[in-house]
């Protein structure tokens, strides 16, 4: 083939010198508008996997690369005028002049042709003149080629909101630091790496609210540098702040990072009768944030991927269809935790209220890639010493003694809210189960609250339970409304009080518009057959269009009388011995549509702004803290999100969990969706943490954290991390009562107190899982068929 690739940048050098290699006879062009051997920035960073990538690809290029690295397992975070060290981590800095130096070199050495100090203005034109086959557009951030050709590429290009600076020093780091200085403007943080013998790059950012408050939108370059200078005096030594960008005058040499994703990496040009492709590379086609090191790293995968891709098929199409099915979904996962790790960094001041030892933590965990068990993996040392200080954190705040040398893991630490000590932070979800006879829970829910509350955990969640018949969900619903209801749930709290050290919530709830369907396997939300009950919602709604019965909306009198089934049911739930209770208003559900302004259209005094549509929930929820003890706690469960362009946002979660604060809450339980079936929510694990995240930090009130968590590992970051306070787990407590167990004794935490009565089964526990540790030792030098055979055996 004829390739031309425009610009030289890492992606374009890489991919020229790798298919040299592949197929010599490969007639290569790589087009740059700067100088030979000319470039600006200062360091780039690469882990220690990226290199093993480098090294399989092109050993002769990755041996003068990694000849050229400083390299570093530490990361240093200074905070409040505490460093926190954390090793491990396995990080390699270059400086980008002599990285692009040595893919320059090798691309010369294998025969490609490279042009310098030549600017692209029309890619059509210069195909033409080299007769190209293929043309590679790396033309970085600001691609040319994208812009021509959006229309193919849909890019989205969104401005993020801190301004930062890219500046170096003579000073030497010997760990890759991060250093967060508080202003009488607000927070700035520096991240500094070292990339050669004796330059470290200095990266200094801050939002651009504080910027401006800061003046340092009217400052000229020089004294921008002396401001940065003064700010992290104690980090530089004396040692002075460096630009490489002297043609920039006053605050130019500020940017604000651009995120870009593209839905299509290929367009494809006539050329005659031949169609020529034209594909996006490197930053062209995507950006990942520079506080995870990874837009260098995407640019040389990328080369490597579609290098290899042209290798394997035959025919061009093929090839690039290849190369964008498969990096497109190692991007979006990199892009997704570089998303993280950038709004983390956008939002510092919301987690300066923590200690050093747990702001640390949260930083270091902030992408979510980087796990309790993998910060485990990497400094056993730093990891059990941030245990020890968590748990005489959490026994301190709890009244309890702090264990005297026994590890305890993060969410297993004891947490207390008003007179209720929970012993762990783990939560069994309130999980539909549609088997309840007129209301009344019976020996199904003994037996499945009652497992569960034997199972480890710390508070189990009786499902949404009815304050009215007509609020139930289905005629299946458990209900809190007559006498027979109480004594039921009393038979089962007593139970779980008797024979477990778990705690027990009921959660209450009126099913509003959501109501009168039928069991969730006989039909999601479809209406009754027969025998339907009428509904009532903030205004008149028909959550499935042209399927569900349409909700009146609600009069005075029927939220009084709502507000009075409400307060009964609280009354009674004191009476049957619950510990604490949840007020439900999310998912769509009756005090849910007076929230949520896809569903609240009302022009009284409980419609219009979010704090008049709060205004009725918040009135019922005044009525049950004055009925329920005051030393028990009630939470409330908000959906944080709606997933819907005009429905609730995270930022109105944060005002809606500060007004029911005000009002007496001691949590808000945040989940999210199912207010309109015209939702779009983003999965993942974890996928919901972030709400917990920004209430709990943002507003300043604990918060319950729920949604695809689904193992220990996920549990003990999200509390270490501070990012909520309890973790609630549903379906893996359905499929094993003793979730909090056995994920405890799967990563080796043995000190919790089984229940007696389960003992036995710990011990088969540990047999079971050393059985595992063996097999997998054993089997690491073994054929495939080996480890079947050891299996059959064993």
């Amino acid at each position: 083939m004829n390739i031309v690739c425009i610009g030289g940048g890492p992606a374009g050098l890489y991919f020229s010198l790798l298919m040299k290699k592949q197929d010599p006879s490969h007639q290569i062009t790589v087009v740059e508008r700067n100088r030979p051997y000319d470039t600006f920035g200062w360091g780039v960073v690469f882990s220690d996997q990226t290199l093993g990538n480098l090294v399989n690809a092109d050993e002769q290029s990755a041996r003068a690369i990694l000849q050229s690295f400083n390299h570093w397992d530490d990361i240093d975070i200074f905070f409040k005028g505490e460093k926190v060290t954390s090793g491990g981590h396995g990080f390699c800095g270059i400086g980008r002049k002599r990285l692009l130096n040595i893919l320059q070199q090798r691309c010369e050495e294998l025969g490609v042709q490279l042009v310098f100090d030549n600017e692209v203005e029309d890619d059509q034109a210069l195909a033409r003149k080299y007769g190209a086959d293929l043309v590679i557009a790396s033309d970085g951030l600001n691609s040319r080629t994208r812009k021509r050709y959006a229309g193919t590429y849909q890019p989205e290009i969104e401005a993020r909101r801190c301004r930062f600076v890219w500046l170096g020093t003579r000073k030497k780091f010997d760990a890759f630091t991060f250093a967060f200085t508080q202003t009488e403007h607000g927070w700035f943080q520096a991240h500094i790496y070292q990339y050669d013998g004796d330059t470290s790059t200095f990266i200094v950012e801050t939002p651009e609210e504080v910027w401006r408050r800061a003046g340092l939108d009217q400052m000229t370059q020089e004294e921008s540098i002396a401001y940065c200078e003064r700010l992290f005096a104690d980090q530089l030594d004396g040692h002075a702040l460096m630009s490489n960008s002297p043609h920039l005058r006053g605050s130019a040499m500020w940017i604000t990072f651009p995120r870009v994703v593209c839905a299509q990496w290929v367009h494809w040009n006539m050329a005659g009768s031949t169609r020529v492709p034209v594909v996006l590379m490197g930053d062209a086609a995507h950006s990942a944030h520079y506080s995870i090191g990874s837009g260098t790293k995407l640019a040389l995968e990328d080369a490597i991927e579609l290098a290899r891709c042209f290798g394997t098929h035959a025919d061009a199409a093929q090839a690039l269809a290849a190369y964008q099915e498969v990096r497109a979904v190692e991007v979006l996962k990199l892009q997704s935790a570089a998303r993280n790790s950038m709004e983390w960094f956008e939002n510092v001041e919301r987690y300066t209220a923590m200690e050093a030892p747990q702001f640390a933590y949260s930083m270091l965990t902030r992408s979510q890639r980087l796990s309790h068990e993998n910060l485990r993996l990497r400094d056993p040392d730093y990891v059990a010493g941030f245990e020890a200080w968590i748990a005489r954190r959490a026994c301190e705040q709890a009244g309890l003694a702090s264990p005297a040398g026994a590890r305890v893991l993060p969410m297993l630490t004891p947490f207390k809210l008003r007179g209720i000590t929970l012993k762990n932070r783990i939560v069994v979800s309130p999980m539909a189960q549609y088997s309840a006879v007129d209301g009344v829970a019976g020996d199904y829910h003994l037996v499945h609250l009652g497992a569960r509350a034997l199972g480890g955990a710390g508070l189990v969640f009786a499902e949404m339970t009815c304050v009215s018949a007509d609020a139930r969900i289905t005629p299946s619903c458990p209900g809190m409304y007559a006498p027979a209801h109480t004594a039921a749930w009393k038979r089962i709290v007593d139970f779980v009080h008797a024979s477990s050290d778990a705690k027990i919530a009921l959660q209450l709830g009126h099913a509003g518009p959501k109501g009168s369907t039928r069991a969730m396997w006989d039909g999601i939300d479809q209406p009754l057959e027969s025998g339907n009950w009428p509904l009532v919602a903030a205004s008149s709604e028909q959550y499935l269009e042209g399927v569900s019965q349409t909700a009146r909306a609600a009069t005075v009198d029927d939220m009084d009388r709502i507000e009075a089934d409400f307060v009964r049911a609280t009354r009674a739930a004191a009476e049957a011995g619950f510990d604490w209770i949840e007020l439900h208003c999310a998912h769509g559900y009756l005090l849910s549509s007076f929230i949520s302004p896809l569903t609240n259209r009302r022009d009284d005094e409980f419609g219009g702004s979010l704090e008049s549509r709060c205004r009725y929930p918040l009135r019922v929820f005044r009525a049950m803290r004055a009925a329920w003890p005051v030393d028990r706690p009630i939470s409330v469960r908000i959906s944080a999100h709606d997933w819907v362009d005009g429905g609730i946002t995270p930022d109105d979660a944060v005002r809606i969990a500060r007004l029911f604060k005000d009002a007496g809450a001691d949590m808000i339980d945040c989940s999210s969706g199912q207010v309109s079936k015209r939702e779009k929510p983003v999965y993942g694990r974890m996928f919901q943490t972030p709400f917990a995240d920004r209430v709990r930090n943002e507003a300043k009130i604990p918060t319950i954290a729920v949604g695809s968590i689904f193992e220990a590992d996920h549990a003990n970051s999200i509390i270490a991390a501070g990012r909520a306070d309890l973790c609630a787990v549903g379906r893996p407590h359905l499929a094993n009562p003793a979730w909090t167990l056995t994920e405890a004794a799967r990563i080796g935490f043995s000190a919790i107190d089984w229940p007696k009565q389960y003992r036995p089964a710990k011990l088969q526990l540990e047999r079971n899982l050393e059985r595992e540790r063996q097999l997998a030792a054993a089997g690491a030098g073994m054929s495939p068929q080996q480890v079947a055979a050891r299996l059959l055996e064993g």
